[in-house]
C-alpha cells in the first residue's frame, strides 16, 4: 500500500510545479517582455536576457521583437514636380524602440505593418512630388562620376522621352536622392515614433517610367544609341579613307621612285651598251658599214617597196656581183 503522506506529497509537488512553470519564463537576445496583470502593462518592460520571475497565473509576459525587421513598400504610381509620371518602389528598416507604448498602441506585428503602410507611403509620395526626377535619379558625387565615364569615351546616358528631355550637363543637384531619403526618413519618424516604433531607414529601391511612356523612353534610347553607332562608323569610314589616300601616295610615291631608278640604270646600261659598240665599230670602220648594210638587207621584206638608183651607197657591195644592170633604175620589190 501507498503511504498516505505519499499521496499528500503528490498533488503538493504537481501545484508547486504549475506554479513555478506559471512564475517563470525566459527572455533571449532577440527578445523583450512587457508583463501585463488582468489585461493592463505592470512595471517596465523586460529587455535584458535570462530567467525572469512573474506572478503565477495573473500576469503574462508578452514578447515583441527586438530585432531590425524589415518593411517592403508597394510600387506606386507619383507625379514628380516636373510632372514626370513615374514608378516608385521603397523599402524601410524599423525597430521597435518602445515595447510598452507599442504594445498599448499598436499591439500587434500585422497592425505596426500597415501603420508604415500609410505613414511611410504617404512621406514618400510627398517627398516625390516635392522634387524633379532627376533630383531623386542622381545623388551627390554624380558630376565626379559622370566626368569618369566621360572621360572612358562612353556618351552620358539619355533618360529621355516625348517631353522628358535629358538634363542639361551643367545641371547642378539641389537635393540628390540621399539627401531626399534622408528627408523622409525625418518625416516619417515624427509620426512613427508615437507608436513606440523607430524607423531606422528608407531607400528607394527601384524607379521607373509608367508603362504609357516607357516604350516611347526606350526608342529615344534606341535612336540616341543608334544614331552614336553612326557617328562612329562615319569616324571610322573617314580614317579609312585618310589611310587608304595615304597609302595610295606612298605606293606611287615607291613606284615613281623605282620608275625613276629603273630609267636611271636602263639609261646608263644603253650608254654603256653605246660605248661598247662604237670601241667595237671604231676598230673596222669598214666592217662595220658592211654589217650595217647587210642588216639592211635583212630588214627588206615582201612588203617593202624602194626605188633606188644604182649608184646607191646601198649596192656598193653587190656591184661586180654579176652582170650589171641595164637600165638606169632598179626596181627591187
Amino acid at each position: 500500500m501507498i503511504p498516505s503522506w505519499v499521496k499528500t506529497a503528490v498533488p503538493v509537488v504537481v501545484v508547486l510545479a504549475a506554479v513555478a512553470w506559471s512564475s517563470l519564463f525566459v527572455v533571449t537576445e532577440t527578445q523583450q517582455v512587457v508583463i501585463t496583470q488582468f489585461g493592463r502593462p505592470v512595471g517596465k518592460p523586460i529587455t535584458r536576457a535570462g530567467l525572469h520571475f512573474k506572478l503565477p497565473f495573473i500576469q503574462t509576459a508578452n514578447y515583441f521583437e527586438k530585432r531590425i525587421m524589415a518593411w517592403d513598400g508597394r510600387p506606386d504610381q507619383i507625379a514628380t514636380r516636373d510632372k514626370k509620371y513615374i514608378w516608385v518602389d521603397t523599402m524601410a528598416r524599423w525597430k521597435i524602440s518602445n515595447p510598452l507604448l507599442f504594445m498599448e498602441r499598436v499591439g500587434t506585428f500585422q497592425i505596426a505593418q500597415s501603420r508604415l503602410d500609410g505613414i511611410i507611403d504617404s512621406v514618400v509620395r510627398d517627398n516625390i512630388s516635392d522634387n524633379d526626377l532627376v533630383e531623386i535619379v542622381r545623388s551627390k558625387g554624380w558630376e565626379k562620376a559622370k566626368k569618369q565615364f566621360l572621360q572612358s569615351g562612353v556618351p552620358e546616358p539619355m533618360v529621355s522621352g516625348p517631353g522628358y528631355e535629358n538634363p542639361s550637363a551643367n545641371y547642378k543637384l539641389l537635393k540628390g536622392r540621399e539627401k531626399i531619403t534622408r528627408d523622409m526618413v525625418a518625416d516619417a519618424s515624427k509620426l512613427i515614433s508615437e507608436f513606440g516604433m523607430k524607423l531606422i531607414d528608407i531607400r528607394i529601391t527601384r524607379i521607373n517610367y509608367v508603362e504609357s511612356v516607357r516604350k516611347s523612353v526606350y526608342q529615344r534610347m534606341i535612336s540616341e544609341r543608334k544614331r552614336i553607332a553612326a557617328e562612329y562608323r562615319s569616324e571610322g569610314q573617314g580614317e579609312k579613307a585618310a589611310i587608304l589616300g595615304q597609302m595610295d601616295l606612298e605606293l606611287a610615291r615607291i613606284r615613281s621612285q623605282a620608275y625613276r631608278k629603273s630609267q636611271e640604270i636602263r639609261g646608263k646600261a644603253d650608254a654603256r651598251v653605246t660605248s661598247i659598240f662604237a670601241q667595237a665599230y671604231g676598230k673596222d670602220p669598214g666592217f662595220y658599214s658592211l654589217y650595217k648594210t647587210l642588216n639592211l638587207y635583212r630588214d627588206f621584206n615582201a612588203n617593202s617597196s624602194l626605188l633606188l638608183s644604182t649608184n646607191s651607197e646601198v649596192f656598193k657591195y653587190l656591184k661586180g656581183a654579176g652582170k650589171p644592170a641595164s637600165a638606169n633604175t632598179l626596181s627591187a620589190r
